[in-house]
């Protein structure tokens, strides 16, 4: 049962990887236009796609590490002296933090300043003194 799950989870895998990376940019350079601001903006285009297909990848692979740790739980169950409990409480675990890495390297972003949605700090614009003399 195992394989079977393996090898369906490999296909739609595959699926959802080829229909990500089919999607075309825009920034496309002419032939004539081989300057040195050409290519670092088609490079710069190209690489805004990546966060979100690292994200896609980390939440399937860690939805995928989570299945298998609780199918080798259930072999545990089933048969103790087969499978160790650790096998199952490491994919587990492995599972859980690809799963919350996106969410990770966003509030990572948040806090170093690489999006809009900046908390800034309050600023002094002017302090009055009332002394009385």
């Amino acid at each position: 049962m195992l394989k079977i799950i393996n090898k369906k989870m490999i296909v739609a895998q595959g699926t959802v990887m080829g229909v990500l990376l089919s999607g075309t940019s825009q920034a496309h350079a002419q032939v004539g236009d081989n300057d040195f601001s050409v290519i670092a903006e088609n490079i710069a285009d190209s690489v805004e796609e990546l966060p979100g297909l690292l994200s896609a990848f980390a939440y399937m692979i860690g939805l995928l590490m989570g299945v298998l740790g609780v199918l080798k739980i259930k072999d545990h169950v089933e048969n103790p002296s087969q499978t160790q409990l650790k096998d199952g409480a490491i994919r587990l675990a492995a599972g859980g933090a690809l799963f919350a890495l996106p969410m990770l390297f966003e509030s990572m972003q948040n806090t170093i300043g690489l999006t809009n949605n900046l908390v800034e700090p309050a600023e002094l614009e002017g302090a009055t003194f009332r002394i009385r003399p």
